[in-house]
């Protein structure tokens, strides 16, 4: 709830003295009101009846995504034949996409059944660097995966010199790096405004856009314009080098004579593209969408498809699109369950 009234954190001394006593802002001549917990109001407003349905269904499908990771990492590691560039991405893209789920959906389906929807100050914080570090890190995951492709199709000769294993390990921790880089980042930029009058956020998490809107002060535009900028530029700078990279694996593919042979080389791409088009699709529906009449009902129902319906197809597309993942799942299910026969 509301505090007494204190400047912003940005002027220590003044914070302080405000803090010992409550009359130092006036002294100060500000005019600030210090948040220290946020109300989420989720799905308050949906009917009480649906909450169980909404609550069992979204607890399905957070299990499933995490499962269905966990078999992926675990078959990954299991299988030496899977010990390539391309499977120890697809790893990396599972451990970011549990670690993303893990930061939103429990706090979630929490709230679908709780009265109270509070959420500290520093809490709104980590969920907000937490969720935007593990979401572009996924981001530039599926960016060195199409890298990858390209480097497999259009330099085949050339692809263990230049995925080795060094390089993927290289690879991964700059996208790890990157991530991080771009969580504190956005963090730090909204958490150091003054936040004033409301402290309800309209969504089930310290939603950016929906942060900025409760914030008060002349440079709340600007900083709005910057967070959008910076998300803009670093996801589509992402999405053009994945095109880039399948302009060039088309164009690749093009060239080989064999019908089949074209089918065998494109099959190897089209787990990775579809989670691609399903990530981007899902994501620019909910924040590129025109403005308009939208409830509040109807644009947390979006978010859910982004938050939990994406992770959600990930390990599906992943399973039954990739040949040999999938047969490498079923060994590894034979020798697990039917020791005797293997």
């Amino acid at each position: 709830m509301l505090t007494h009234l204190c400047p912003s954190w940005d002027k220590p001394r003044t914070f302080i003295s405000c803090l010992v006593s409550p009359d130092a802002a006036s002294v100060a001549g500000q005019n600030y009101s210090m948040v220290s917990e946020f109300i989420l109001v989720g799905f308050s407003n949906f009917p009480q009846h649906l909450l169980p349905a909404f609550f069992l269904l979204y607890l399905l499908m957070y299990l499933f995504t995490l499962l269905g990771n966990l078999i992926i990492m675990a078959t990954v590691w299991s299988e030496r034949s899977l010990h390539t560039p391309m499977y120890l991405f697809l790893c990396a893209l599972s451990t970011s996409e549990i670690l993303f789920t893990v930061t939103l959906t429990p706090r979630m389906l929490v709230d679908m059944l709780s009265t109270r929807h509070t959420i500290t100050f520093v809490a709104c914080a980590s969920q907000m660097f937490f969720s935007f570090t593990f979401g572009f890190t996924h981001s530039f995951l599926l960016m060195i995966m199409g890298y990858d492709r390209y480097v497999a199709i259009c330099h085949p000769l050339r692809y263990n010199m230049l995925m080795s294993t060094r390089t993927c390990a290289r690879l991964v921790s700059w996208t790890w790096a990157g991530g991080s880089v771009m969580g504190m980042m956005v963090t730090l930029i909204v958490f150091h405004l003054t936040f004033c009058g409301s402290n309800v956020i309209h969504h089930f998490a310290c939603h950016v856009l929906s942060l900025l809107k409760l914030a008060c002060g002349k440079e709340t535009s600007s900083v709005t314009l910057a967070v959008v900028l910076v998300c803009v530029t670093a996801l589509m700078g992402c999405l053009f080098l994945i095109i880039l990279s399948y302009v060039f694996i088309v164009a690749a593919i093009l060239r080989i004579p064999s019908a089949e042979g074209r089918h065998k080389t494109f099959s190897t791409c089209v787990s990775h593209l579809t989670v691609v088009i399903v990530h981007y699709g899902f994501a620019s529906t909910i924040y590129l969408k025109p403005k308009g009449p939208h409830s509040t009902d109807s644009n947390t129902l979006m978010a859910t498809t982004y938050i939990v319906f994406t992770p959600f197809l990930s390990p599906i597309i992943f399973s039954l699109r990739n040949k040999e993942l999938k047969n490498a799942i079923k060994k590894s299910f034979q020798r697990k369950f039917s020791p005797l026969n293997s």
